[in-house]
């Protein structure tokens, strides 16, 4: 299903906030913390010249975050870097001093983290990073996960040190529970989504993806016309959004978001032009975008600057995956996760659909960004879709729980 964005007509500039967040100081900051970090390197831009000619578009290029930082997802970014501003932002209060990202090896800083425990609920990727990013600080971490996280995901989130917590329903219920424990016990929350009287360090995590965007926008060779990009709650659509219109102004691509049909909580709050909560149905394959209510702060930037909310069917979606691993005509192999190639599925939807295709603009002279958000974070549902085992498609750069540089 396609739905142009009806708050177009009322569309305003970025709240300053939001602004400042995505764009300049924030940019600044998230590239300080990533100079430290000794695993880093950019991740790729594969341009895909095939599939383009096949989907009859000019120019497809993907950015594959399944290299990202040692975990495998864009996620690596946020929580990670969010818990690295905290215990800053706490050591600076109590030591009356400004610590800056060269201070967080040190051991007066370390001496503040290990005071902290910090607590999220996850689909899987966002508690790999706050636990990744609580070990290399000296934290504690305790990461809440419902019913439908594979033991897979439980199991490397615990590989950083962090405690598991198992909560009945839905990520929505996991959500709840981790901010009734931690209020409880006086642990920080490092969640990605927002709610009232909670927006800043969530704004914190999407501030990390901007490094995405960043490195892409040196990497391309033209600006994009369009841009496709899932989201659960919201963040990651948000974080690409703002900085491309930030960055590009008047130059800047149409925005698609994408949701999974079965678990659309954007397109539906498009379609009423508030945040909304929709009925828990029956689960996605796109697991990590299994969210039922979105983030009141991403909904703020993405009712100002999306262009268009789209869903996709499971079945495309796992077809995506399957594309490519599976290239054709010289372009490179990419492991995408299920919930990773769900850009590429809006893409292949909206061309498939005239009047989506028709309302975009989509042709031949298009030049399409995409995000692979994930690579094979569970290896086995990755088999079980695509039929091969991730090593047999492109063998990932190698990257060990990152330490920082001293």
């Amino acid at each position: 299903m396609f739905l142009s964005n009806r708050l177009s007509e009322y569309r305003a500039p970025l709240d300053d906030v939001d602004a400042r967040t995505l764009g300049g100081d924030g940019v600044q900051a998230i590239e300080r913390y990533l100079a430290i970090r000794r695993d880093h390197r950019e991740t790729p831009l594969e341009a895909l010249p095939g599939l383009a000619r096949q989907l009859g578009i000019g120019f497809l290029h993907v950015k594959d975050e399944g290299q990202r930082l040692g975990l495998g997802s864009f996620k690596a970014l946020g929580g990670a870097y969010a818990v690295a501003k905290l215990v800053l932002q706490s050591a600076s209060a109590l030591l009356e001093r400004e610590l800056d990202e060269g201070s967080l090896y040190s051991q007066e800083v370390r001496d503040v983290a290990e005071g902290m425990t910090f607590a999220c609920a996850t689909d899987g990727n966002h508690g790999r990073s706050v636990a990744q990013g609580a070990k290399l600080v000296g934290a504690r971490s305790v990461i809440f996960i419902h019913a439908g996280v594979s033991d897979a995901r439980a199991s490397a989130i615990a590989a950083f040190g962090a405690e598991i917590v198992r909560v009945d329903g839905t990520y929505d219920h996991s959500v709840t529970e981790a901010a009734r424990v931690a209020d409880e016990r006086g642990w920080t929350v490092v969640s990605d989504t927002s709610w009232e009287g909670y927006e800043h360090i969530p704004g914190l995590v999407m501030q990390g993806y901007t490094a995405i965007l960043t490195e892409a926008l040196k990497q391309l060779p033209e600006i994009p016309t369009h841009v496709f990009v899932q989201s659960g709650v919201g963040g990651i659509a948000a974080a690409t959004a703002a900085h491309f219109s930030i960055a590009l102004g008047d130059r800047r691509p149409l925005f698609i978001v994408v949701d999974p049909a079965r678990a659309a909580c954007l397109y539906e709050s498009a379609k009423v032009g508030r945040p909304t909560q929709i009925p828990h149905g029956a689960p996605t394959v796109m697991a990590m975008l299994e969210c039922y209510a979105p983030s009141p702060l991403a909904w703020r930037v993405l009712g100002r600057v999306a262009d268009a909310f789209m869903t996709v069917s499971d079945e495309v979606a796992v077809q995506a995956m399957n594309r490519l691993a599976r290239p054709t005509d010289g372009d490179p192999a990419i492991v995408s996760g299920e919930s990773g190639a769900a850009g590429l599925a809006g893409l292949i939807e909206a061309l498939d659909d005239p009047a989506a295709k028709d309302a975009l603009g989509l042709g031949p002279s298009s030049r399409v960004f995409l995000i692979n958000t994930e690579g094979a974070t569970d290896p086995a549902t990755y088999f079980d879709l695509v039929g091969m085992h991730p090593a047999d498609v492109v063998i990932p750069r190698a990257g060990e729980p990152g330490q920082f540089s001293v």
